[in-house]
C-alpha cells in the first residue's frame, strides 16, 4: 500500500469490503498496510467516482462520503485519515514501512506478530500481493510482496486472514483458483474463498473456529456491493465469469 492511493476508487473498493466483514462479526481486526514510499506514478488518481454519488454511494453512503470529504479537504493523502475518521469499527493499526533487507523484514514482522496477538483477524495488504519467484524474501522490491512464511506465521497463531492480490496475466478463472488452493496449503484446516473486482482479488482464510460467519460475511457483502464485488469459493472458481469492469 501507498499513501498516494487513499481514497481512490480501488480504495473505496476495499474499505467498504471490510466494513462488510466487520460489521457481520465479533472481529477484532488488525490493519497492516504493508506501507511503500509513494513513487510519484499517476496511480491512485482514480478518484473521478466521487463525483458520481448518484452510481456510487449506494453501496456504503456513509464511507463514500466520508472519502469524499477527506479529499476535498486537502489534506495530504494518507492511510491515517482512515484510521483516524473511525470508519473500520474494533480496528487495531500496523503502519510501519515495509523495508527491503531480510534482517529489518523480519524485524518488522515480529513487531506485526506482536502488534496481532490482540486480534482475530488480519487484512494484509501489500502494493502487489503475495511473493512471486522473480522477487526473493530480502531482494530488492520485496517489500512490495507478502511472503507465504508470514501468511503461515500468522495462520499458526491463530488468525483469520483477508489478503490484498493484484490480478496477474493470466487467466483470471485459473489465478483466482490457483492462488486459493495454495492458501489452503499454508493454512491447514482453513476455510478458503476470495472477492474479485475488476483489478484485484482478496485472497480469505477463515479459523475453523471463524467459519460459522461465513454466510453472514457472504451475505453483507453480495447486499451492499453487488455488481462490484464478487465472491468465490474454491469450488466455483472454474466455473463463473469475474465481475466487468466499472
Amino acid at each position: 500500500m501507498k499513501d498516494q492511493y487513499f481514497g481512490d476508487i480501488n480504495d473505496y473498493r476495499k474499505y467498504g469490503l471490510l466494513r462488510a466483514i466487520i460489521r457481520t462479526c465479533e472481529f477484532r481486526p488488525l490493519v497492516a498496510w504493508m506501507l511503500t514510499p509513494d513513487d510519484g506514478s499517476t496511480d491512485g488518481k482514480f478518484i473521478s467516482y466521487l463525483k458520481h454519488p448518484e452510481k456510487w454511494s449506494r453501496h456504503d453512503p456513509v464511507l463514500f462520503q466520508t472519502l469524499k470529504e477527506l479529499l476535498a479537504s486537502k489534506q495530504e493523502r494518507r492511510v491515517s485519515l482512515i484510521e483516524n475518521a473511525d470508519l473500520l469499527p474494533k480496528a487495531e493499526y500496523f503502519c510501519s514501512h515495509v523495508p527491503d533487507s531480510a534482517s529489518d523484514r523480519c524485524s518488522w514482522f515480529n513487531l506485526l506478530n506482536q502488534r496481532a496477538q490482540g486480534s482475530d483477524f488480519v487484512f494484509l495488504d501489500p502494493d502487489n500481493g503475495l511473493e512471486v519467484k522473480s522477487k526473493v524474501y530480502g531482494g530488492k522490491g520485496s517489500s512490495k510482496f507478502l511472503y507465504w512464511r508470514e501468511v503461515e506465521a500468522l495462520w499458526a497463531s491463530g488468525k483469520s486472514l483477508l489478503i490484498y492480490q493484484h490480478f496477474i496475466r493470466e487467466k483470471r478463472l485459473t489465478f483466482i483458483q490457483r492462488m486459493l488452493e495454495a492458501l489452503r496449503g499454508a493454512t491447514p484446516g482453513s476455510f478458503v474463498e476470495a472477492f474479485s473486482t475488476p483489478h484485484v482479488v482478496f485472497l480469505m482464510a477463515l479459523q475453523p473456529e471463524h467459519r460459522e460467519f461465513h454466510e453472514a460475511i457472504i451475505s453483507s457483502v453480495q447486499e451492499t456491493w453487488g455488481g462490484q464485488i464478487q465472491h468465490w469459493e474454491l469450488t466455483r472458481a472454474q466455473q463463473d465469469a469475474p465481475v466487468g469492469s466499472p
